[in-house]
């Protein structure tokens, strides 16, 4: 049976953490998807206009992130979470490249909500499932278009499915492994965020994915809740 689980030492370290959780089964995302593609592009342009000139390390979702990297030792500086890139690229660029539905839908809601949205294909997990947990030196990770893996360090918060890392420093960088593709029929999508900062916003964008998910793609929708007194669910 795989499971999602956020060790007990995450929460010590982060109290408040909280995620959002959908999962979907039954994915065709090897065709394109019109309403997605523009989706996309919509919520980057409305968050382009809307921030144009603006810091986002000062919006509130990010800044808790990058609160979060300090306490655990992480320069955000260095090692900017997931959703202060996107949004960098943004306002830098104006638009985001379409990669497929699943990713485009994922960017979308991430930069609607300014929150760090991962997504993983079930299909490549260990059996148990995949964890947030500090990292241990059996653990290794394979940096996205590489070939050779790295060994990691003991103690770096991690995503990571037995001992294979999917995303390191983290909210920072996703794994080769990990990645999201046309042949991915089945994905776990976890929405990152604090009960004290962006609860709400957490729950409002875990609902408009599966909705989307259901009705877009056609597929069976599961959605759940993570936080210190719920630490872990079933996934398949």
């Amino acid at each position: 049976m795989k499971q999602f689980i956020v060790d007990e030492k995450v929460f010590a370290a982060l109290p408040d953490y909280c995620l959002g959780i959908v999962t979907a089964e039954g994915v065709d995302n090897s065709v394109e998807k019109e309403s997605i593609s523009a989706m996309l592009d919509q919520c980057v342009s409305k968050f382009a206009r809307t921030y144009e000139g603006q810091d986002v390390r000062g919006l509130p979702n990010i800044r808790a992130y990058r609160e979060a990297f300090r306490s655990l030792g992480m320069n955000p500086n260095k090692f900017m979470c997931s959703i202060e890139a996107l949004t960098k690229r943004v306002q830098k660029g104006g638009q985001l490249p379409h990669i497929n539905p699943i990713v485009d839908l994922g960017n979308a809601l991430s930069v609607k909500y300014q929150l760090s949205m991962g997504a993983h294909d079930i299909g490549r997990m260990e059996a148990d499932g995949l964890a947030v947990r500090f990292s241990a030196v059996q653990d290794t990770f394979l940096p996205m278009g590489e070939s050779q893996a790295e060994t990691m360090p003991d103690g770096e918060l991690v995503y990571v499915s037995g001992h294979t890392v999917k995303t390191r420093r983290w909210l920072w960088r996703q794994s080769e492994d990990g990645k999201i593709t046309e042949k991915t029929s089945s994905v776990f999508f976890p929405i990152d965020g604090f009960t004290s900062v962006d609860h709400d916003a957490v729950m409002q964008a875990r609902d408009e994915l599966a909705a989307l998910l259901e009705s877009v793609f056609g597929c069976r929708v599961k959605t759940g809740w993570i936080d210190r007194q719920n630490p872990g669910i079933e996934l398949q």
